[in-house]
């Protein structure tokens, strides 16, 4: 890459109005209000990390722990744990534009009904939205490679946002093979999944030393000899704790050159730019998102309240009896402003209508099912068990795990749809409660509805929901083909009519 770097007679000389990494994120078109955020939790990680090392830390890096006093040194260092975090950043992007990856979003993820329902039936608006979130992962990505770049010793590293700008105008000069980038990211993953067991062991060793601090000043004040088999037992283990810390240092990130590593790190930008312009197109995604008559979820910050939301739902939907008052507190209290006032109307309208307690629990298993698990992905993705989780997340990808991404969360969900929606399922489970108060669980005998026999197994199913598989919604289990969707409920498709 240095050779690249010189033959294009880039100019790699330090930037005095330190304005680099923003002109290289303002020309990638990558605002951070979600992934921007996302990628702060792994700082925040990073800093976790220092902060629990403590006085062991100090010990082992006498220059401090400012990101800053590790700019100029030769090997990374302290360094390692954020470099870490920005190399799972770059496996999950490359691994996200795989073919099967790619195959998946274009035969699945995009015609599934979450996403037809909450976003937009546009193939080409989706596809749109796709793209500009994996440029703004690409920015984001870029973004620090180029803060690491700025701490190297060697300048022709500095401003590596001028060499990203270009790559929009340059597509074929840094034309990378995919067999050398993969091999590169392999060799960079196994470093960094690694360091993620150097953290734990740095934690261990902490302990240890502290454990063994406090054996040593218990005895000296009880003016007891230093020399009884436990302190030697205490000094065995402490001693075999800095050798694997020592051991891990060097098949690490710890011990490598900065400058090495920055180096994989921009053939591996460039390959996932070139990868990103031909799977979506050269300019899709690359300004802004399609724009739509009503704010997202993610937008209005409200994707994660709105998760809580239906899993409230569907926890109360599949309650053997009546919920607790707590329980439907925590929902009605939850709701939107705007969502109490337009369901004081529904439910007189709905009222009117003559419900059983199955068709009821059908219209919500119906929507449930397919809802619930975007909920679930929201929520992962959120509260940092999807993004910036480096150890979890590298030993999931080297067994075939699929990142969640933003069109698999409530993130880009239309909020006016969204909120019919919840205004359709809270309707739902008023009329449930209802009919279970009144004992009107089962029609009576007059009544005109007459349900065949596998249509009252159907409804037996959807009733009976309470041995679940773990780690599996409850309302995931219950699974309706077309024509029995269509024969039990109401409003598929669409909210009652008022």
């Amino acid at each position: 890459m240095l050779r690249k770097f010189r033959k294009d007679g880039h100019s790699w000389k330090k930037k005095k109005d330190g304005k680099t990494v923003k002109e290289a994120h303002d020309h990638l078109k990558a605002p951070t209000c979600f992934l921007g955020k996302a990628s702060t939790v792994g700082l925040e990680k990073a800093v976790e990390v220092l902060d629990t090392l403590g006085n062991s830390m100090r010990n082992l890096n006498s220059r401090g722990f400012m990101t800053g006093m590790a700019s100029r040194q030769d090997k990374i260092s302290i360094l390692a744990f954020e470099i870490a975090n920005t190399i799972t950043k770059a496996a999950n992007l490359l691994q996200s534009l795989s073919e099967e990856n790619v195959e998946y979003l274009n035969k699945e993820l995009l015609p599934s009904k979450g996403v037809q329902q909450l976003v937009s039936t546009n193939m080409k608006d989706l596809l749109t939205i796709v793209a500009h979130d994996k440029r703004e992962d690409f920015a984001v990505f870029c973004c620090e490679v180029i803060r690491f770049g700025d701490m190297c010793k060697d300048p022709q590293w500095h401003n590596l946002g001028r060499y990203f700008s270009k790559l929009d105008m340059d597509t074929v000069t840094h034309k990378q093979l995919r067999t050398e980038v993969e091999m590169t990211m392999q060799e960079l993953i196994t470093l960094a999944q690694h360091t993620s067991e150097l953290y734990h062991e740095l934690h261990t060793l902490d302990k240890f030393e502290k454990d063994y601090q406090r054996k040593i000043e218990a005895l000296i004040f009880l003016k007891l000899s230093l020399e009884g088999e436990h302190v030697m037992m205490l000094e065995s283990e402490l001693k075999h704790q800095r050798k694997s810390v020592r051991n891990l240092k060097k098949k690490s990130l710890w011990f490598k050159s900065l400058e090495e590593v920055v180096e994989k790190l921009v053939d591996i930008a460039t390959f996932i730019h070139q990868e990103i312009s031909e799977a979506y197109g050269y300019d899709v995604g690359l300004t802004s998102s399609p724009r739509r008559k009503s704010e997202t979820l993610g937008e209005a910050g409200l994707a994660l309240h709105y998760a809580n939301l239906i899993t409230r739902i569907d926890a109360i939907a599949l309650y053997p009896t009546s919920p607790s008052d707590n329980m439907r507190d925590a929902l009605y209290n939850g709701l939107p402003p705007n969502v109490k006032t337009s369901l004081r109307s529904r439910l007189q309208a709905v009222s009117k209508e003559e419900l059983t307690l199955s068709q009821i629990k059908a219209d919500l298993g119906i929507t449930l099912q397919w809802l619930v698990p975007i909920a679930t992905n929201t929520k992962r993705a959120l509260q940092g068990f999807g993004w910036a989780n480096t150890g979890n997340d590298l030993g999931k990808m080297s067994r075939g795990h699929k990142k969640i991404i933003r069109l698999q969360t409530l993130y880009h969900a239309d909020k006016e749809k969204m909120d019919e929606l919840i205004i359709e399922l809270v309707t739902w489970l008023h009329h449930m409660i209802s009919l279970r108060r009144s004992n009107k669980a089962f029609p009576p005998k007059t009544s005109k509805v007459q349900f065949s026999e596998e249509d009252r197994n159907l409804l037996e199913k959807v009733m009976q929901r309470g041995m679940l598989v773990p780690g599996i919604s409850k309302s995931q289990e219950f699974v309706m083909s077309k024509k029995h969707v269509q024969r039990l409920s109401k409003s598929t498709g669409t909210s009652p009519h008022t």
